[in-house]
C-alpha cells in the first residue's frame, strides 16, 4: 500500500472517519423520528453559538484534554493506560488535601499546591502497574482496570467515613475556602475587553491543560526521554539493544501519564464543584482514550479531539433538553466516532491510500 503523505494522515483521514460517523449518526437520530439535520443545528447553536455554550464546551475539552494527554503518552511508549478514571479520582483526592488542610492566602499559591498535589497522587496510582508491568510482567491494562475500581472504593471510604462534614448526608468533602476559587474564563477575558458569560464553570484550568499540551510536545519531541519512549513504543527490543532500560522507560511513561490525568481534577474538583465529590471524574479517564486514539497520539491532535468531544457532550445536554431526542444517544455518536477513528481506521485509510496512488500514477 503506497505511503499518505503526512497532511492527509493527520487530517484527512480522521475527517473522513468523524464525518462518516455524524452520517451514521444522522440515520439514528432519523430512524427515532427526528430531523437530524435540525438536531446537529441544535447541538451546534447549544455548544458553540454563545459563549455560554462555549463556556461549557471549553469546561468539558479540559478534562478531556489532561487525559487525553495522559493516554497519549502511555500510547507513545507502547503502553495502554486504561486507568485514567481512577488516577483522575485519585488526583482529585490530592487537590482536596492540598486545599482543604492548608490556609492558602491566595488561590494562585493554592492553585501551585493543588498542581503538584494532583500530579503526585495520580502518578503514585499509575505507579503501582506500572511497577508490576515492569518487574512482574502483569499486563498494563488489566491492572489499571482493576484499579480504576480499587481507586472508586478507596474514595467511597474516605468521603463517607473520613472527609464527609459532620451532620451531612452528602458524599463529598467541606467546601474549600472561598479564597481559593479559581478565576474563570470570564474573569481573564474581561481583563483584555472581551465579554464572556459567566454562568459556566470554564476557568484557568483550560490555560494549563494547554500548557501541559505543549509541555508534553517538547518533552516527546525534542528531548532525550522523550525520544527514548518513542523508541520503546516502536520495538522494544530494538530500544533495549540500543541500551533503553525497559523498567526505567515503563515507570517514566506511566508516572507522567498518572500524573496527567490526576491533573484533571483542578478543573472538576478546585475549579467547578469547590470540593471533592464522589464521581468527580465523570467518565473522563475513558473519554481520554478516544481522544488520544483520534488526535493521533499527538498533542496538537489531542487538544482538537478534546474540543470535539466537548462539543458532543455540550451538544449532545441541548439535544436532550430540547427534542425527544434520549441523552444516551450522544454516547451511540461518540461510539461511532471511536469506532470510526480508532477500530475501523484501516477501513478508511485503504480507499485514501488507493486514490492518491491513482492520482500519482496519473500524473506520471
Amino acid at each position: 500500500m503506497t505511503t499518505l503523505p503526512k497532511w492527509a494522515d493527520t487530517f484527512l483521514v480522521p475527517l473522513i472517519s468523524l464525518l462518516i460517523a455524524f452520517v451514521l449518526s444522522g440515520l439514528v437520530i432519523l430512524a427515532i423520528g427526528e430531523n437530524p439535520v435540525a438536531a446537529m443545528k441544535l447541538m451546534v447553536t447549544g455548544a458553540l453559538g454563545s459563549t455560554y455554550g462555549w463556556g461549557y464546551t471549553l469546561y468539558y475539552a479540559t478534562n478531556f484534554m489532561f487525559t487525553g494527554l495522559a493516554v497519549s503518552v502511555a500510547f507513545q511508549a507502547g503502553l495502554f493506560n486504561i486507568g485514567g478514571e481512577g488516577q483522575a479520582g485519585l488526583g482529585g483526592l490530592g487537590v482536596a488535601v492540598a486545599c482543604l488542610y492548608v490556609p492558602w492566602p491566595h488561590w494562585s499559591l493554592a492553585l501551585i499546591a493543588a498542581i503538584f498535589m494532583s500530579a503526585l497522587f495520580g502518578a503514585a496510582w499509575a505507579a503501582i502497574p506500572a511497577y508490576l508491568q515492569a518487574k512482574r510482567g502483569s499486563h498494563i491494562v488489566i491492572t489499571t482496570i482493576m484499579f480504576n475500581f480499587i481507586a472508586s472504593a478507596l474514595l467511597v471510604y474516605l468521603l463517607v467515613n473520613i472527609m464527609r462534614p459532620v451532620g451531612t448526608m452528602d458524599s463529598a468533602s467541606a467546601r474549600f475556602d472561598a479564597v481559593m476559587r479559581l478565576p474563570r474564563l470570564h474573569d481573564i477575558l474581561a481583563l483584555v475587553g472581551i465579554p464572556f458569560n459567566n454562568r459556566n464553570p470554564a476557568n484557568i484550568s483550560l490555560l494549563i491543560a494547554l500548557l501541559a499540551a505543549v509541555g508534553v510536545w517538547v518533552l516527546m519531541w525534542h528531548t532525550r526521554l522523550g525520544f527514548e519512549l518513542r523508541a520503546f513504543g516502536k520495538s522494544e527490543k530494538a530500544s533495549v539493544y540500543a541500551g533503553i532500560n525497559p523498567v526505567r522507560i515503563t515507570m517514566y511513561a506511566m508516572l507522567i501519564s498518572g500524573g496527567l490525568s490526576g491533573m484533571m481534577a483542578i478543573n472538576t474538583v478546585m475549579g467547578e464543584a469547590q470540593r471533592l465529590l464522589l464521581n468527580s471524574v465523570e467518565g473522563a479517564g475513558f473519554i481520554g482514550i478516544a481522544v488520544a486514539l483520534m488526535g493521533r497520539s499527538h498533542p496538537f491532535g489531542v487538544v482538537l479531539a478534546a474540543v470535539l468531544f466537548g462539543f458532543l457532550y455540550q451538544g449532545g445536554a441541548e439535544l436532550a433538553l430540547w427534542t425527544t431526542v434520549p441523552r444516551e444517544l450522544i454516547t451511540v455518536i461518540q461510539a461511532l466516532v471511536i469506532l470510526f477513528t480508532g477500530a475501523l481506521d484501516d477501513m478508511v485509510r485503504r480507499p485514501i491510500a488507493a486514490l492518491f496512488l491513482l492520482f500519482r500514477k496519473a500524473r506520471t
